[in-house]
């Protein structure tokens, strides 16, 4: 079991992650690969995943390079998943390629010690094997997860807006009640149970960052280091595996892609600068966007200061509610791809598709 403790400074100081962190979701959609649990929810992502991983040369990577660093175990190095993954995948992988060499030589000696970890391991502290290793995690979620993204930010806004409700209705308490069913809130204590060891953490006026995961499954995760900053990963809740229309979803062929992105944006209230991000384009240009959305009914403005908020109207959340995925429950029946690993990578090169 694992155990926070809280301070009454601590519950003012929860707080909730505003986008996925791309190195969480690299992590646990590793051990979604290694397992047949929660397949069911899974089914879709993992056959297009394995499709892709072929397709693009990396099945042999990701079984002899990251699989290794990243079991399904009870413990994996914190510097993979560093807070900077939350600001977006460049900014975590930048992060791991400047981990000091002392942090990485405890921590692959914690994973030797935890799961036996193949000789080579040890060799990340050398900058060339660990630019091969960003390499690799850049490929992998370029080829698994972006993909996927739009959904995974979808669901994600999706659960800040029901925190947001229980926060305002039920306070930061109501919150940590409500958050999964392996997580008991028993004041002052936040517990998880299961867990893979017995942990008692004492914030001691640090607060905790709550991240919502889309590849986590059933069992919350906290990093094994009590040094670092005090995050818990923890799992959204599936419903059955939904399959989309063939070709493009109805609303980017009726709105296209940017101005869609921006619509499911404002389901929660979004400033012009998240909505660019969400769609991948500059703040001018979301701009542009959202006064033509504005214009057809779909969204309304509001400014704070030198802030314009967006969210929806009634026909633009009624368009968005049409535009949901249709479908019925699928499940995988295929063995697991990579249920074990065992042999060490032979100079580990990266295919990259050229852009």
């Amino acid at each position: 079991m694992l155990r926070f403790h809280f301070t009454s400074e601590d519950l003012t100081k929860v707080r909730v992650a505003t986008e996925p962190h791309a190195l969480w979701e690299i992590a646990v959609s590793l051990h979604r690969l290694q397992t047949r649990e929660g397949r069911w929810a899974y089914a879709p992502w993992f056959r297009t995943a394995r499709a892709a991983l072929r397709q693009n040369g990396l099945e042999r990577t990701v079984r002899t390079f990251l699989l290794p660093l990243f079991p399904r175990a009870s413990y994996f190095p914190d510097f993979l998943t560093p807070p900077e993954g939350a600001q977006g995948l460049d900014a975590g992988l930048d992060a791991v390629l400047a981990t000091p060499r002392e942090r990485i030589v405890g921590e692959v000696g914690m994973l030797t010690r935890a799961v036996g970890a193949p000789a080579w391991t040890h060799r990340i502290t050398e900058r060339g094997l660990r630019e091969q290793l960003v390499d690799a995690l850049r490929a992998y979620h370029r080829a698994v997860i972006a993909p996927h993204e739009e959904r995974i930010q979808e669901r994600l806004h999706a659960e800040r807006a029901r925190h947001a409700h229980t926060l305002f209705h039920a306070g930061t308490e109501g919150l940590l009640t409500s958050l999964c069913s392996t997580i008991r809130w028993r004041p002052p204590v936040l517990e998880i149970d299961p867990y893979p060891d017995h942990r008692d953490v004492h914030l001691d006026g640090q607060g905790l960052l709550l991240i919502p995961s889309h590849f986590c499954w059933h069992t919350p995760i906290a990093l094994a280091d009590p040094g670092l900053p005090p995050v818990l990963l923890y799992p959204l809740q599936h419903l059955p595996a939904k399959t989309s229309h063939a070709g493009s979803p109805p609303l980017n062929m009726l709105l296209g892609p940017t101005r869609a992105a921006i619509l499911r944006a404002s389901a929660t209230g979004s400033t012009t600068t998240e909505a660019a991000r969400r769609a991948g384009v500059t703040p001018t240009t979301a701009s542009h966007h959202t006064a033509v959305l504005r214009d057809a009914g779909l969204i309304t403005s509001h400014r704070h200061a030198n802030t314009v908020l967006h969210t929806l109207t009634p026909l633009g959340a009624a368009l968005l509610g049409e535009a949901c995925f249709e479908g019925a429950r699928s499940v995988d029946r295929t063995p697991s791809a990579f249920p074990s690993v065992s042999e060490p990578p032979r100079s580990p090169r990266i295919p990259l598709r050229k852009s």
